[in-house]
């Protein structure tokens, strides 16, 4: 759409972090100017830092929200919270397991089988040989694999009628589920898991820059960024907003110690082969 005639519709876009640093490269991003973001150096340093929306000296976005990809799991079905993502392999659970149809449930896979040592990087740009590892390990797990979801009520409706005790989800999931009364728990295994940054940029083509601008202060302002997690139940990349919640929304979100559970997360990166990567994972989901 960026690249189309139409790219002057649109002032402020949202992509996650995989695809922010595509939009830059491509030159379809606005620098911005930080002297008219005064809540800029309030925003989360790890999010705030990252070099996804950085060039030649300039910075192209700001961080919005962001979240894991964690372990979901029926409560009812385990004693405690599996340990590792290879609990979606145990035959226990034959077709009462679902993964997420989008590139993550390649990144997982490969966590398994370790290419995310030494540098979870790699994890975003895997070779030919180690994506048919990926595919291999994938192909082994279709006898659990109930369903491939591809949006979150859909994720939500498989737990709630109790066709899954696992999957790979979303902290919106948790959310939704715990409002039905669902037991459901949620973990980062001891591997990790992968997550998003969503940013907000102003595209090149825009008309109204100022205005957008303008946009981007207040929505990265603390209160504004508690008003939009009530909504979305995404973690501020403003920890500010922390003030304007109550502590089970901050242990809920993971701003009572932000930084240490953003440990736990490889947050998206551009994948430059993404072509490929979605060959692999086609073909993981039309194999008999």
């Amino acid at each position: 759409k960026l690249r189309g005639g139409s790219a002057a519709n649109y002032d402020v876009i949202s992509p996650s972090s995989d695809v922010a640093a595509s939009i830059v490269k491509a030159g379809l991003a606005a620098s911005l100017d930080l002297s008219r973001l005064p809540s800029y150096l309030q925003l989360s340093a790890k999010l705030r830092d990252s070099s996804l929306v950085k060039a030649n000296a300039q910075v192209y976005g700001v961080p919005f929200m962001w979240g894991p990809n964690p372990l979901l799991y029926d409560a009812t079905a385990f004693l405690q919270a599996p340990d590792s993502w290879n609990v979606l392999w145990d035959p226990k659970y034959r077709g009462k397991v679902s993964l997420w149809d989008e590139l993550s449930s390649i990144y997982m896979a490969a966590q398994i089988l370790g290419y995310d040592k030494p540098d979870a990087a790699q994890l975003y740009n895997l070779s030919d040989a180690q994506l048919e590892e990926v595919k291999k390990k994938l192909l082994e797990l279709k006898p659990n694999v109930r369903k491939y979801w591809s949006t979150g009520g859909e994720l939500t409706n498989l737990f709630q009628n109790h066709e899954i005790v696992l999957a790979m989800g979303w902290p919106l999931n948790v959310v939704q589920l715990r409002k039905l009364n669902f037991p459901v728990g949620e973990t980062i295994p001891r591997e990790n898991t992968t997550g998003w940054i969503d940013h907000l940029m102003i595209t090149s083509a825009s008309r109204n820059k100022d205005l957008a601008t303008d946009f981007l202060a207040y929505m990265i302002e603390a209160k504004t960024q508690k008003l939009v997690s009530d909504v979305t139940h995404y973690t501020p990349a403003n920890p500010g907003a922390a003030e304007y919640l109550t502590s089970d929304e901050k242990k809920s979100l993971h701003l009572d110690e932000p930084d240490a559970y953003m440990l736990k997360i490889y947050f998206w990166q551009d994948v430059p082969r993404r072509a490929k990567y979605n060959e692999i994972w086609n073909e993981v989901k039309a194999a008999q």
